[in-house]
């Protein structure tokens, strides 16, 4: 073989290889919002891991907002830097059923320190219930870079890492928001569509199974109650604790795909979730929306306490549990 038939050997040798690794790159490329569902190294997927938070503490673009329903609990310690957005009173309407106005929202993430190249972690008590809730109002008014802390507070104190007991005072902006997305919560009459057979929307009950069955009105302790105990006719039920680890931290996506297609959820077909009051549905709404990127998925906040409580709807309860005054 002469010399130049040697060279342009090689280079035949090259070229294909160059275009083998290119197509593997690209087929990398297309499959890693999925490889990266989980808590990554680098903060680049909807879920953050407290390693990564807390070693990017100090990053001014990072803004870490504590979302928490039982009251003093930020106050007596919380992550160091951490706003506090009170569940019942910032992301929630105080005079309507409904949730934060979108002026009251932009007051509240101005006065946070929230910027258009802001990342924002949310993390919070009760195994992420009301955090996950404030993603979903967060997606709702458009804000963009917004993630989980994956595992919440639970995992954050089990690893005995630091609190602080200091409010932070950020420096206030002008965040504007849009209007909320109606695409990412139902209602009442989307619900009943899908009971009554008029909408093929998969419904994804995530209470538990003594809930679903209508063994119980609600868990112990609760204090939303409703008249009929039961779940909505159709509904599959999957308890928001299947989708978590024992440390409280997602499953991987390939095992929450899994789990949810072995009811029919696919992202095939639009999915409502539901619960008793609409926080543990945000969880498996985020699970769903965000982690395994199903792209028709909402939340029906009204839940139960509002659905158990209508009238003229059809229910199902297995149990037949009768709601007594005493």
């Amino acid at each position: 073989m002469s010399s130049i038939q040697h060279k342009e050997f090689r280079m035949s040798i090259f070229s294909r290889w160059w275009r083998a690794a290119s197509l593997a790159t690209l087929t990398f490329l297309a499959t890693a919002p999925a490889a990266f569902a989980q808590a990554s190294a680098d903060g680049s997927g909807p879920l953050v891991s407290t390693d990564w938070l807390e070693k990017n503490l100090r990053n001014p673009k990072l803004r870490v907002i504590e979302v928490s329903v039982n009251p003093g609990l930020y106050e007596r310690g919380h992550i160091p830097g951490a706003v506090n957005f009170s569940w019942h009173n910032d992301l929630n309407d105080r005079v309507r059923r409904d949730i934060v106005s979108q002026a009251e929202f932009e007051k509240l993430l101005s006065a946070a320190g929230v910027d258009k190249d802001t990342t924002v972690i949310l993390y919070g008590d009760t195994n992420n219930w009301f955090a996950a809730w404030g993603a979903w109002v967060f997606d709702q008014y458009g804000v963009q870079n917004v993630k989980l802390l994956d595992g919440g507070r639970k995992k954050w104190e089990a690893e005995n890492r630091v609190l602080d007991n200091r409010a932070p005072e950020h420096v206030a902006t002008r965040f504007k928001v849009t209007q909320p997305n109606p695409q990412l919560r139902a209602r009442l009459a989307d619900v009943l569509a899908v009971a009554e057979g008029r909408s093929d929307a998969k419904l994804v009950d995530i209470r538990s199974a003594d809930e679903y069955s209508g063994k119980i009105f609600a868990p112990a302790g609760a204090a939303e109650l409703a008249v009929r105990a039961g779940h909505v006719p159709g509904a599959a039920n999957v308890p928001w604790g299947r989708a978590v680890n024992e440390d409280g931290t997602f499953k991987s996506a390939a095992e929450l795909k899994a789990i949810y297609a072995a009811v029919g959820i696919d992202g095939s077909k639009p999915a409502i979730t539901y619960c008793r009051i609409g926080e543990r549905s945000s969880h498996t709404w985020f699970a769903l929306h965000k982690i395994l990127g199903y792209k028709n998925v909402r939340n029906y906040d009204g839940s139960w306490t509002e659905y158990g409580n209508a009238v003229g709807v059809p229910v199902n309860n297995r149990a037949g549990t009768v709601w007594a005054s005493k």
